[in-house]
C-alpha cells in the first residue's frame, strides 16, 4: 500500500531504510545529516543509536551487517573523517547484509568548518556513490543502495547535500520489506583484515567495481535526457535540479550514480553534442573523470567551485546574468550569538578576563570566539582543544621567551564532544604531565544540533534510561588531580575556580555544568531589569554579548528586553554598581 507524505531529504532517507527492512542505524549528530536517525526513532523494527562518536558509528553498523543485518551509518561529510579507518577496511570486507553508508556534504559551510567533497571517499576506498537529487531520489536510492550492497558485496555511499538534506519534496512510501537477519557466520579470511587476506580481499574489490562499472552504465538511475539544442549538460545530486531549471533545452545525462561514472552514456551523449558542460558542487569531480576519457568539456572554468550553487549562480556561469533579483531593501546582517541565559557564557567572560591562551572546539560554545568575548583563540576539529593546548604548552615550555613560556594555556570542550573524542586527548595531557587546564562545559546534552541525548545524559536515543557517565569520575579516572565542579550562573565561584585552577603547575579540568536553557526551561526565572538612575553606562553588561541586553545610546543606558531574559542573574552579578535587579525588586 502506498501513500504521499511530504518529507525532508533526511526523512526520506529515514523512510527508505524501514522501506528496505534496515535493521539496525548508528550515527552521530552533525548538520545537515542530523535529522536522519531522530527521523529513523520514530520507525518501528529498526534498533537505532546516537553512538559516542562518528568512528564508534560506523564499527556498529558494520558489526551489525557482518551478523547479516541491514544496516546504515549516517554522517554529515566531516563525520566521515572520524570514520574513515573501518570505512575503508569495510570496502575490502564487504557486507553480509547491506551496508549503506550516508554522508551529508555541506556547501558552503552553513554549519561546518570546511566543504569537503565526500564524492572523493568513494573514489578512494573503490565504493560505489549514489547521488539523490530530492526527496524521493533520497528514499528510493536508500532502498537502492541496501540493493546493491548485498548484490556486489560492498558497502554503497548515498551522498546528500544540505539542500538534498533539508528541502522537502512529495514522497510516495510503500510498506516494509520484511526481511529477516541472516546470522553471523564465522569467515576470517573475509573479516579479519590481516596482510594475508587483504590481499586477496583487494583484488576481490576490484573484480567487484569492474562489476559495478557495467551496473552503472545500464541503471536507469543514469539516464541521458533529449534536448533541443547541441548542448549537454552532465550533473548529478540536487545540481541536476539547478541545471534543468536553468538550461532545460539542453541534452542532460543524470548521474543518479556518480562512481563508477556510466563510460558508455557519457560517449553518447559527446556523440550527439557539439559542446558539454559539467555541473556539480564543490570539487571537479565528474569533470575530471570526463577529462580523464579524452572528452572536452566546460566545467570549473564557469561553475564556481566554492559556495553552494542555485539556478542564480547557474545562470549567471552560463549565460552571464542572474535571474531578477527580489528587493529585500536594506536588511543588517545579524551574526550568530549564544542564546540568553547560555551557561557557557560567564565562562567565556571571565576568560577573556584572564587572557589565557584558550584552544577551542565544535559546538555552541564556539561562539565565545566572537565579540564581545573574544575567548577563542583556535578551532580545528572534535576533540582538538584538548591535544592543541597540549601541543601549545609543550611549545612555549621550550620557548626562551619569558612571556611565552608563562603564558597560561586553556582548553574548552563541551560534554557530547568530550565523550566524542576528548577522553583520549585528556588521558593524553594527564600521561604526558601538560600544565594545562582543560574546561569541560556540561550543558548536560548535545545542544548545538538540537538537543541529542549522549553518554552524559543517561537517556539513549530511543528515550530509555541507561547509565549515566559522570563527567567528574571520568576525569579522576584519566589521570587527572585536580577535577572542580562549578555551577557556571554562580559568577563569582566560578571565576575563583577558573583562577585557582590556571594557576596550578599540573593538568586541571574545570567542568562547569548546568543544563542548557533551551532544554530546560524549568530553571527559567522571571526577568531581570535595569534601574536607569542606578545605571552608570559602563557596558559592562553589555561585554556579555546577551541578546537580551541592550544600549540606549540616547539615555546612555542599558536595557534588559523581557521576553529574552532568561532570568539567569549573571548580568547582575558582573554590575559594578548593583544596576540589574530580579523582577520581584520591581515589584516592591
Amino acid at each position: 500500500m502506498s501513500e504521499k507524505k511530504f518529507l525532508s531529504g533526511d526523512e526520506a532517507v529515514a523512510q527508505g531504510a524501514w522501506e528496505a527492512g534496515c535493521h539496525v542505524a548508528a550515527a552521530y549528530p552533525g548538520t545537515p545529516s542530523t535529522e536522519i536517525l531522530e527521523a529513523v526513532v520514530g520507525y518501528p523494527d529498526i534498533y537505532c543509536e546516537w553512538s559516542t562518536n562518528e568512528k564508534v558509528a560506523y564499527e556498529v553498523a558494520l558489526g551489525a551487517s557482518m551478523a547479516g543485518a541491514r544496516a546504515l551509518y549516517a554522517s554529515k561529510h566531516v563525520g566521515l573523517n572520524v570514520a574513515a579507518d573501518p570505512f575503508f577496511s569495510s570496502a575490502y570486507i564487504g557486507s553480509h547484509g547491506g551496508l549503506v553508508v550516508v554522508t551529508a556534504d555541506d556547501p558552503s559551510m552553513h554549519s561546518s568548518q570546511n566543504e569537503q567533497d565526500n564524492r572523493y571517499y568513494g573514489i578512494a576506498a573503490k565504493v560505489p556513490v549514489l547521488a539523490p537529487s530530492d526527496s524521493q531520489e533520497c528514499k528510493d536510492f536508500t532502498k537502492l543502495a541496501f540493493e546493491i550492497s548485498e548484490k556486489f558485496n560492498i558497502p554503497v555511499i548515498v551522498r546528500l547535500t544540505t539542500r538534498t538534506s533539508h528541502a522537502n519534496g512529495v514522497v510516495i512510501c510503500e510498506d516494509r520489506k520484511s526481511l529477516p537477519v541472516k546470522g553471523y557466520e564465522k569467515n576470517v579470511q573475509k573479516n579479519l583484515i590481516l596482510p594475508m587476506f587483504a590481499r586477496k580481499l583487494h583484488a576481490s574489490l576490484e573484480e567487484r567495481m569492474l562489476a559495478l562499472k557495467e551496473y552503472s552504465d545500464e541503471t536507469e538511475i543514469n539516464r541521458i535526457e533529449q534536448g533541443t539544442e547541441k548542448a549537454g549538460i552532465i550533473s548529478d545530486c540536487v545540481s541536476y535540479t539547478y541545471a534543468k531549471e536553468v538550461y532545460p533545452e539542453a541534452w542532460h545525462l543524470k548521474l543518479g550514480m556518480s562512481h563508477p561514472l556510466p563510460e558508455k552514456k557519457v560517449r553518447e551523449l559527446a556523440s550527439k553534442v557539439e559542446k558539454i558542460f559539467i555541473v556539480e558542487e564543490n570539487d571537479p569531480v565528474i569533470e575530471n573523470a570526463v577529462k580523464a576519457m579524452g572528452i572536452d568539456c566546460i566545467g570549473k572554468e564557469k561553475v564556481p567551485r566554492v559556495l553552494e550553487l542555485n539556478p542564480d549562480r547557474l545562470r549567471e556561469a552560463f549565460f552571464g546574468k542572474k535571474h531578477e533579483d527580489i528587493d529585500t531593501g536594506d536588511v543588517p546582517g545579524r551574526p550568530p550569538a549564544l542564546c540568553p541565559g547560555c551557561t557557557h557564557r560567564p565562562v567565556f567572560e571571565i576568560l577573556s578576563r584572564l587572557r589565557p591562551v584558550i584552544t577551542g572546539d565544535i559546538g555552541c560554545y564556539t561562539l565565545g570566539a566572537l565579540p564581545p568575548l573574544n575567548a577563542m583563540d583556535t578551532c580545528v576539529d572534535m576533540g582538538a582543544s584538548i591535544t592543541a593546548a597540549h601541543g601549545i604548552r609543550k611549545a612555549l615550555d621550550q620557548t626562551e621567551d619569558a612571556k611565552q613560556k608563562q603564558k597560561k594555556v586553556v582548553a574548552v570542550i563541551g560534554d557530547s564532544t568530550f565523550f566524542h573524542s576528548g577522553m583520549t586527548g585528556l588521558a593524553n595531557v594527564a600521561y604526558n604531565q601538560s600544565n594545562v587546564t582543560v574546561v569541560i562545559m556540561d550543558n548536560r546534552i548535545t545542544a548545538m544540533t538540537g538537543h541529542q541525548q549522549h553518554p552524559g545524559t543517561g537517556k539513549t536515543l530511543m528515550g530509555k534510561s541507561t547509565v549515566e557517565l559522570d563527567t567528574t569520575q571520568v576525569a579522576k579516572a584519566l589521570g587527572i588531580k585536580h577535577v572542580y565542579e562549578v555551577d557556571p550562573y554562580d559568577y563569582k565561584k566560578t571565576k575563583e575556580v577558573l583562577k585557582e585552577a590556571i594557576a596550578l603547575e599540573e593538568p586541571s579540568v574545570v567542568i562547569t555544568k548546568r543544563a542548557c536553557p533551551l532544554y530546560d526551561r524549568t530553571q527559567w526565572e522571571k526577568p531581570y531589569w535595569v534601574n536607569e538612575d542606578e545605571c552608570i553606562g559602563c557596558k559592562t553588561c553589555i561585554r556579555l554579548g546577551c541578546p537580551a541586553i541592550s544600549f540606549k545610546a540616547d539615555k546612555k543606558k542599558s536595557y534588559i528586553t523581557p521576553v529574552l531574559c532568561t532570568g539567569c542573574s549573571v548580568c547582575s552579578q558582573v554590575c559594578p554598581k548593583g544596576a540589574i535587579h530580579a523582577a520581584e525588586d520591581k515589584d516592591n
